[in-house]
């Protein structure tokens, strides 16, 4: 495994201060943040860190051992760059995800890292293709041309997606403020029967207080796409993947299916994968410095730990090209979920706002004269 590097950031917040709660400026020179209103000197809190440097030749060796060779013919599509492990004794074939007529004589031999493991397909091609027309036929403002063209079926592929799946701890240092609410009595002046008076009322106030600790976020079976193929948002809304049906990888499951090769790495895609984590690790910050609200002003994530698969997940590919676009559509291979892109037909939209008006006018006109 390679050496994972440690990720600080620094979140472009203000600091409150903790006299009075106002923002902060650093002041050149001291190691304190001063406060222009109450003269208040904040002391700045450091993390315990050393500063390291990583020897790049070892990462390269780690990385190496990653792989295992594993040679396998694949064919790049020249307009979406996907590449695709064919059947034997295809003739002819088209791109999975774009239908661009591929060019069989480049097929060239790759070493890639082979998945340990696959999700087989559940559902058949008849019965995806069942759950497709269900889920055509139930879309409002879609062409009818549209329809008819989806419903041929020219382009229909059962492909194996590539796919990373972690485990990692995230072992974070940080730096917030915990704020709890206090009551302060104001008066101000306000018109009553035309004549100016004086009110009082209660304005919510802020008292903050530096604080610094440590939080362990554990991630388990997180899944990261390892195509650019296909839009992240449409893989995503996939239902539910049962990865404790799991299978360890064997040819056999793939056999007479379409296999893509991974295009984002591994350490790309744990990359990638740290952006979805932040959220839940900012959580765990908030709740961890407690009070009424809180400020998370910096932290430095260290990931430890990290275990990884490479998978394959069946999903059937539907692409249509319609009036110069293309459109995607995918069906989950286990569950028969279907996402996908779709297009609008505005002739229907208009004639939909159109009607929708007309109903509103009449209930408007009804109700005049029944309450007139």
């Amino acid at each position: 495994m390679e050496k994972l590097e440690d990720k600080t950031i620094v979140t472009n917040t203000a600091f409150g201060c903790t006299d009075c709660g106002a923002d902060l400026k650093y002041k050149p020179g001291t190691t304190y943040l001063n406060c222009e209103y109450c003269g208040a000197e904040n002391q700045i809190l450091h993390l315990d860190t050393k500063i390291e440097a990583f020897d790049f030749e070892e990462y390269i060796a780690k990385e190496a051992q990653l792989k295992t060779a594993n040679k396998a013919c694949f064919i790049k599509c020249r307009t979406c760059g996907a590449s695709s492990n064919l059947p034997p004794n295809i003739v002819s074939a088209s791109c999975p995800y774009c239908t661009t007529p591929l060019l069989l004589e480049q097929a060239q031999e790759e070493e890639v890292l082979q998945p340990n493991s696959l999700l087989p397909f559940e559902i058949d091609s008849k019965e995806a293709k069942h759950k497709f027309k269900e889920w055509i036929g139930s879309l409002w403002f879609v062409p009818n041309t549209f329809k008819k063209a989806t419903l041929k079926f020219k382009h229909f592929n059962g492909v194996y997606i590539p796919f990373w799946i972690y485990n990692a701890y995230a072992n974070t240092q940080y730096i917030g403020q915990q704020g709890n609410y206090y009551y302060k009595t104001e008066s101000y002046k306000a018109l009553e029967d035309g004549k100016k008076v004086t009110k009082t009322r209660q304005v919510k106030k802020t008292k903050w207080h530096s604080v610094k600790g440590m939080v362990t976020n554990f991630f388990e079976d997180r899944l990261k796409v390892a195509t650019n193929s296909i839009p992240e948002k449409y893989i995503n809304e996939l239902d539910f993947w049962d990865l404790d049906a799991l299978m360890p990888y064997n040819k056999n499951y793939i056999s007479g299916f379409i296999t893509e090769k991974y295009q984002i790495g591994l350490a790309e895609s744990f990359e990638l994968l740290q952006a979805d984590f932040e959220p839940e690790i900012n959580n765990t910050i908030r709740k961890d410095i407690g009070g009424d609200t809180q400020r998370v002003v910096s932290k430095q994530i260290k990931y430890t730990n990290v275990k990884f698969k490479h998978v394959l997940l069946p999903v059937y590919v539907c692409a249509y090209h319609y009036k110069g676009k293309v459109y995607q559509f995918l069906i989950n291979g286990s569950t028969g979920d279907v996402q996908g892109k779709r297009p609008y037909s505005w002739l229907k939209i208009t004639l939909a706002s159109f009607v929708a008006l007309i109903i509103i006018t009449i209930i408007s006109i009804t109700v005049y004269h029944y309450t007139k």
